[in-house]
């Protein structure tokens, strides 16, 4: 019986990873654009107004009133400002 669990468990795992695409993450984008989006990585496009979206420092979640030219945390959520030029590199790190 232990093994039937241990088989059973096996065989959902490997179910639910193929379902979610085999874990791997091919973010390709051929064919389609995403305005304000840009994907060769560089910061010349940005995807939102205000100081939120342009600051040096950003929040992640992009609150309203949020962002700042020095390191830091956001006023409204909490969570700790990144790097402009970080959060843009590869797309975005959400």
């Amino acid at each position: 019986m232990k093994y039937f669990k241990l088989f059973f468990l096996s065989l959902a795992m490997t179910a639910f990873i193929a379902a979610c695409g085999g874990g791997g993450s091919d973010h390709s984008h051929d064919g389609h654009d995403h305005d304000g989006h840009n994907h060769d990585g560089t910061t010349e496009m940005v995807h939102g107004e205000g100081p939120e979206y342009t600051s040096a420092y950003v929040c992640p979640m992009h609150c309203e009133g949020s962002g700042s030219d020095a390191a830091g945390q956001c006023p409204v959520c909490g969570m700790d400002y990144v790097q402009l030029e970080a959060h843009m590199k590869d797309g975005h790190k959400h």
